[in-house]
């Protein structure tokens, strides 16, 4: 299953969470596109630490490193208290490592799998974040719940040949409590406006995005457009089943691509996902299977687990 431990130091707060489970889940689908790097390679770990009041005035620092199967990634966030009828700000620092499979990779079995194409994209970011989430509760049997946030990044050239765009991206989400059902809907959108590297492209498809296909196996455009539906159920007091339904376009902006990469792997650039799950949870961790057919009927198993916070 994995390990997690918290530690307190002074008023800071350490997380150390190593998960061997979602390794050996997650190498049985991999292993046969990438190879494995030593020993190493086997861990799956995270690193957080926080502290509430950096310099006496309720200033938080969030800090997390993340080891994945071929990924890594370091964030550093900084909030200031500010109060709740504005937008809150964070001042975020990111590092990360990863293989561009969602982009260059190259669909396989009807585009439920995508194999690395041996790109790694290594990005260094530091930016303003701006939240302002709404919601409203309803004290009734019926209860909706809507949050809403927007992304923005912006190229500013140091040099003539740096690339000059703004990247736009929102997320919506809203939820209906249904007797004792819950749904839950999700829009997910963006577009990138001026210049563009193939790697920034929105990478449309996977376990996150709209599933029973491979990441990134629906699309690759510089507009996306995902739409989310998932109704739970109880079915006993630790377990949950669920129905789903995901939609995900490139909004025919693929070719706007430098290069086309969905053309020239054949994406389709429209897909649905539809499929059945269960939910698990128990003290030890979460537990979630999906089971999930795309538009060429081809069928995925997603499993996942996670641990449940000390």
């Amino acid at each position: 299953m994995g390990a997690q431990k918290s530690i307190l130091a002074g008023k800071a707060k350490i997380d150390v969470n190593v998960d061997l489970s979602h390794k050996l889940c997650a190498a049985l689908m991999l292993s046969p596109l990438r190879n494995s790097g030593g020993p190493l390679s086997l861990i799956i770990g995270s690193l957080c630490i926080k502290h509430p009041n950096l310099f006496g005035g309720s200033e938080k620092l969030d800090v997390f490193w993340d080891k994945g199967l071929y990924d890594t990634n370091v964030l550093v966030a900084y909030r200031r208290p500010r109060p709740e009828w504005v937008p809150q700000q964070s001042i975020v620092v990111q590092h990360s490592i990863s293989p561009e499979i969602g982009v260059h990779g190259l669909p396989v079995d009807n585009f439920s799998q995508a194999g690395s194409g041996g790109v790694n994209l290594c990005r260094s970011s530091v930016g303003l974040e701006l939240s302002e989430p709404a919601s409203y509760n309803w004290s009734s049997t019926t209860s909706i719940k809507f949050e809403f946030s927007l992304q923005i990044e912006q190229g500013i050239p140091v040099l003539s040949k740096w690339l000059v765009f703004n990247r736009f991206q929102f997320v919506g989400t809203k939820g209906f409590k249904l007797g004792p059902a819950f749904l839950m809907t999700s829009v997910t959108g963006g577009s990138i406006v001026g210049d563009m590297a193939p790697y920034q492209a929105f990478a449309i498809g996977g376990f996150g995005s709209v599933r029973g296909y491979g990441e990134g196996g629906v699309g690759t455009g510089r507009s996306c457009l995902v739409a989310n539906s998932e109704l739970t159920f109880p079915l006993s007091k630790m377990v949950e089943g669920a129905i789903f339904m995901d939609y995900g376009s490139d909004l025919h902006s693929g070719r706007l691509v430098p290069g086309n990469p969905g053309l020239r792997h054949g994406k389709p650039g429209t897909g649905v996902g539809i499929g059945c799950g269960l939910r698990f949870k128990s003290q030890v961790g979460h537990f979630q299977v999906d089971y999930a057919m795309n538009g060429y009927q081809q069928r995925t198993v997603y499993f996942s687990i996670t641990n449940v916070s000390s």
